[in-house]
């Protein structure tokens, strides 16, 4: 595997890019000179940023794309392949939350959360595979604190993202051979919509406020540390000390954190 990643003149896919997050992943790839596809969901507000890139001199194309639709997936990458002649970086960011307990959660809301953040970044990536094996190219998956330790009234969201490091770590292992490498991002509370646009119990956005523990980070922090990261075909990037400290603990104190962190985020619970 190569030890230096230059992502000038390359190809990088962005899901969830209308959202703060996305966004600036996005402006931080185009900065180093790459060619963007911008996907989100909401398309009107995806092609308004993707104009908004073109105005600041960065090559890119627009795209609306539920990345819980496999064959808007399979579309949505031959489209990327069409117009740029190839993909090179797959940045699996889009994602959702939800903040209820689980017994008050209904079960087409951990389908919704899966649906979004698990099978979401399976498709966009069974989608992109052909394109990133031909040019040794990069998979991004930004997942959590929560793929790796218990979170208090996130039950399905924490699910979802366990679930993308038993995947993405065990495609690693396949993709050795060909140069594509994988990068798994965990940050912490950071200032985005996901927050805002948390599920509650019945589906519905959550009116309950959020507990946070530790320091927010920005958008732009994330993106920054996340390209360092690519570029030198990192595999694990945990963010923050309470991401770094909850790893240590998780592994060595589990009982202890299980308290401390639910001592933490009581509060969401409680109506």
């Amino acid at each position: 595997m190569r030890t230096r990643r230059d992502f000038k003149g390359k190809v990088v896919v962005v899901t969830g890019a209308a959202g703060g997050m996305g966004m600036a992943l996005s402006r931080r790839f185009g900065m180093a000179g790459a060619k963007l596809a911008v996907t989100d969901l909401d398309a009107g507000a995806v092609q308004e940023f993707s104009r908004t890139l073109t105005s600041e001199g960065i090559e890119n194309i627009g795209i609306g794309l539920d990345v819980s639709d496999e064959d808007a997936c399979n579309r949505a990458m031959d489209h990327i392949t069409d117009q740029f002649g190839g993909i090179d970086l797959l940045i699996n960011n889009a994602g959702i939350t939800h903040r209820s307990a689980f017994t008050d959660t209904d079960s087409a809301v951990y389908r919704r959360v899966m649906d979004v953040n698990y099978f979401g970044s399976l498709y966009c990536t069974k989608a992109a595979l052909a394109q990133l094996i031909k040019n040794q190219g990069l998979i991004i998956v930004i997942s959590s604190i929560a793929g790796f330790a218990p979170v208090l009234g996130r039950t399905g969201y924490s699910a979802s993202k366990h679930a993308l490091h038993g995947l993405f770590d065990s495609l690693r292992t396949e993709l050795r051979s060909a140069g594509v490498g994988v990068t798994l991002v965990c940050p912490g509370f950071t200032a985005t919509n996901i927050a805002k646009n948390a599920l509650d119990g019945d589906g519905r956005p959550t009116t309950h406020p959020q507990s946070k523990v530790g320091k927010t980070a920005t958008p732009e922090s994330v993106a920054e540390a996340v390209f360092h990261a690519a570029c030198r075909d990192k595999r694990l990037l945990v963010l923050s000390t309470v991401g770094r400290l909850t790893r240590i603990m998780t592994k060595c104190f589990p009982s202890f954190y299980e308290w401390l962190m639910a001592r933490s985020l009581k509060s969401e619970l409680e109506r």
